[in-house]
Formats: C-alpha cells, structure tokens, sequence
C-alpha cells in the first residue's frame, strides 16, 4: 500500500522571500506590534502585495503592446491612499505612455479594497454608533481615516434598498398582524419634535414572523393607521384573520374599513398597564391578582362574572377600572372564542414590543435625530444586523397551525398549499 505523502510545512521563507522583509516581520512579532491598521505588520505586507501585483499587470501590459510591434512604455506612477479593512494603504498605480493599461485589481478610480470597509460602516452604525464613533473606531482599530461625509455615504447607499424592501409584494393572507408605534425626537426646521414610528409584524400562514413595514410619521392616530392599513393592502395583503392592537382610539373602526372580515383584539397587557395606572402600591399585587381572574378563565361567561366579582371588591376605591373593561369588553374578549394556542398568539401585542425593544436598545442614547432619513436608515439596518432575534417561527408552530385549520378550515387551509 502506497504512504500518502506528507506536505511539507511552510516555511517564513516561502511566505516572504525577502530577507530585510521577513527580517522586519519577525522583529514587529516578537515585540508585540500592532497586526493591523497604523504601522500594522499585515497592512505593510497587504500594501506590497497590492503594488507588486499592480506592477505584474502592467508588465503583462507591456508584453502584450510587444507582440503586435507597439511603442507602449512605462510612464511613471500615480500615488493615492485606498481604504481597506486592514488600514490605509499607499498604493503606486503604474501608467503607460499610451494611457491603454486598464488595472484590474485596484480600478483607476476606486478608492477601497473589498467591501470590507463599508461592511464595518453599516454593522458599527447598526449597533447605535454616531458617525464620529464610527470614525473613531475605524482610525482607532483599522487605522482607517474618513470623513463625516464619506461614512455618510457608506450609509445613504442603503437608501434605494429601504425604498424597495418598503414598496415590495406582500403575501396575500396574514395569520395575525400586530400594529405597534414609538417616538422619536427629530430635529426639523430648527426644531426638535416627536415623530411617530409604526410596526406592521407579521405572522404567515406558515407560522412565519415578519415586519410588513416602518413608516413615519408626525403623530399617531387612528387616521394615519387607516392610510398604512390602505397601503399593505395595495401591495397585495387580501385577507387577515387577526388585528392585534393597543387602546387607541378609533382604531378598531378603521380596520374594520379596510379589512371588515377580520378579527380586532385589544391587547391586555396594555389594558391592566392602563388600570393600574392610579392603583395605591399596596393594593397593586391584589388588584392584578382579580385582573388576572378575568383574562385567565375558560370562556365570556365565567370572565363576566370575574370582572363582576372584581366590581364589587374594588369599585368603591377605584371606580374607574371596571368601566374600562366594560366598554372596551367586545375587543378585550376576542381571544376567548379561540382554543389555547391561538389564545396565546393573539392576547397581546408583546410580540411587536419585543421588535421595539431591539430597536429602543440600540437608540436610547441618542438625544434626538438630525433628519428623518438618518433615523430610518438606523432602524432598518438595526433590524437587518438582528434579524435572528425577530423573524422566526412562532412557538408552537404545528399545534397552532391546525387549530387554525379547525377554527378557519378553507380560509386559512388553502393558504398552505
């Protein structure tokens, strides 16, 4: 039986056939320098590497212009400094005399290696960094200097990508949407003012979460989410069982306008956030003890008559909690039609706060916005760079879905095919 050969380790030598070169290598390694950015070992020898290899596509050039009898010759060289995610390289374009030398690893006019530059960019932007810390960070760790404009142009290239992924098809039928909005403060006209940002999340068919849209907008109203609703419905949304809300006003008759057949249920969570919002401390556990009674029985009836137990102990005190309830009991009581897993799908809107927290995590530092554009370009790459934590399959995914099929049959079954 034949050995297999072994391959024979590199050597420094292979790698760097220069003497004075590999000399200064080890000489940076033992003393513990810096691998990249400023000075680095790895950009020195990438800076080389780049100039020698544009030197050997001039040389095959010039081979070239020699086979068919041309004059063509060298004509000096072109300096510039190129970007890259090892640092700033000097790099020395050669030229010929007949200006026909096209270079193909370094274009003439590019000004960055790779992508890995605007890579770093967009996921230190992404993360919450301001343009000033993102060049911060780049000089700091990669040696890479650039200007406020040119990390702003990094960026602003993304825009023609939100407006696309805005404007895109929709699927056709929606298991449940959750329809959410937070503010910011934006500067505008020498002002700042609070602008309204609003979630469309998404669960398919298939058990699939997704965000619909974000869109803009100076305040929140039931109005304004008519007009959104109106949009996803252009952009293909036929048919959604459930609307998952909070407490606004008007809501619940704007999307019985645009989507009649669906199913409108006010979050609870936002319902007992709201009743307990004047509740003395020391009654606070045992009122959301009784609240809980409510929400958490087997059917209408027996929910009925908790919030009726619940207005006997607790009217006297705090008059105004089982009004509440009472006049918003339609909406509040949707989720009890429905078996366990549907229930614990659609009784609260806490899967789009979950989206909002991610978001609230990586913009709670900032004071307040230069333009609306930043704001949303910072938003959509958040979720981008985090859209592990959002767009996944909801829980209990196949016990749900034939539930679904048992409550629905035909209008949501054939959605499945």
């Amino acid at each position: 039986m034949e050995k297999m050969k072994r391959t024979p380790a590199l050597q420094m030598e292979d790698l760097i056939p220069d003497a004075n070169r590999r000399k200064e290598v080890i000489r940076r390694l033992y003393n513990n320098e810096s691998l990249l950015g400023k000075g680095g070992i790895f950009t020195d020898m990438l800076q080389s590497i780049i100039n020698a290899a544009l030197e050997g596509e001039m040389n095959y050039t010039l081979a070239s212009d020699s086979e068919i009898e041309s004059a063509n010759r060298r004509n000096g060289h072109v300096n510039k400094q190129v970007r890259s995610s090892a640092g700033t390289l000097n790099i020395r374009t050669p030229r010929d005399r007949e200006g026909v030398h096209e270079p193909v690893i370094l274009k003439k006019w590019q000004r960055s290696l790779g992508t890995g530059v605007d890579d770093i960019i967009l996921s230190l932007y992404a993360r919450g960094q301001s343009v000033e810390d993102v060049r911060f960070h780049l000089e700091e760790l990669y040696g890479v200097e650039l200007s406020a404009g040119a990390i702003s142009a990094v960026t602003d290239r993304i825009i023609p990508e939100i407006a696309n992924w805005q404007s895109r098809l929709l699927q056709p039928f929606y298991s449940i949407i959750y329809l959410d909005a937070i503010h910011f403060k934006v500067r505008q006209d020498r002002k700042v003012i609070s602008k309204a940002f609003y979630t469309v999340y998404s669960v398919d068919a298939h058990g699939q979460r997704d965000i619909l849209g974000l869109y803009l907008t100076d305040s929140e109203g039931a109005r304004q989410w008519g007009l959104i609703l109106e949009d996803i419905k252009n952009r293909g949304v036929r048919d959604v069982l459930f609307f998952c809300i909070d407490g606004l006003t008007g809501f619940k008759d704007v999307i019985e306008q645009v989507f009649p057949e669906s199913q409108v249920q006010r979050c609870i969570v936002h319902m007992i956030r709201n009743s307990v919002k004047f509740v003395s401390y020391k009654d606070l556990k045992a009122v959301c003890a009784d609240l809980k009674l409510i929400y958490t029985s087997a059917n209408r009836d027996q929910a009925a008559v908790a919030l009726e137990s619940f207005s006997i102990k607790w009217d006297k005190k705090y008059k105004e909690i089982s009004p509440k309830w009472r006049s918003n009991w339609e909406e509040l009581m949707a989720f009890m039609d429905y078996s366990g897993n549907i229930r614990r799908l659609i009784y609260t809107t806490n899967p789009v706060e979950g989206v909002h927290r991610i978001i609230r995590k990586v913009t709670k530092t900032k004071g307040a916005w230069s333009s609306e554009t930043g704001l949303l370009k910072q938003i959509y790459l958040t979720l981008i760079y985090n859209e592990k934590s959002w767009k996944k399959n909801i829980f209990n995914r196949l016990d749900t879905t034939r539930e679904l099929i048992d409550q629905f049959g035909e209008r949501y079954s054939i959605h499945l095919r």
